[in-house]
């Protein structure tokens, strides 16, 4: 039996001595919010010195180097910034949609989009990655890689959306481009 340890530490498999794997269940938290308390300090530590040294001078009455006033202060955006995000496509927004057209607004629009994830992963196999502007798709095609998934694609069940409205879907995507999609 190992005196040098306590009944209910574990083996620490090769760690170095005193890590938290060493440390008893009830002193392992004590190790956490003690380790988290000095990270907190000195955290704290660093950004009051900062402030005080960001406008100090040095003896000969100059900026210190490498170190402007403010330095730690949030840099002001980029010059224009990013671009906004596109607007998500929806049934409001193709007021005239019917039959497929509407249902893949409704069902498929938000990942097969301009802006979704699906076309997005499409984009790195295959152009047009939009599947409104493709001129390739066939109907059955569009129906087994939505019931089975594909690639990321998770399968479509027919609780969301029923094999009617998938069928005018898939010919709806079968009969493109369209003129939606540019």
């Amino acid at each position: 039996m190992n005196i040098d340890r306590h009944p209910g530490e574990r083996r620490d498999r090769g760690l170095p001595g005193g890590t938290l794997l060493n440390a008893p269940r009830g002193q392992r938290s004590r190790i956490r919010s003690g380790t988290t308390a000095v990270l907190a300090a000195l955290a704290l530590a660093g950004c009051a010195a900062s402030a005080q040294d960001g406008g100090a001078e040095t003896a000969a009455g100059e900026q210190p180097t490498g170190s402007a006033p403010h330095a730690n202060a949030a840099a002001p955006p980029p010059a224009g910034g990013p671009p906004p995000a596109p607007k998500p496509i929806t049934l409001a927004s193709r007021s005239g949609a019917s039959g497929g057209e509407a249902l893949y607004v409704e069902h498929c629009m938000s990942c097969h989009g301009p802006n979704g994830m699906g076309t997005g992963l499409l984009a790195r196999r295959v152009q047009p990655a939009l599947l409104e502007a493709r001129d390739n798709l066939a109907a059955q095609y569009v129906i087994v890689a939505a019931r089975r998934g594909i690639g990321n694609m998770p399968p479509i069940p027919r609780g969301e959306v029923s094999d009617a409205e998938l069928q005018a879907i898939a010919d709806y995507l079968a009969a493109g481009p369209h003129e939606a999609a540019r």
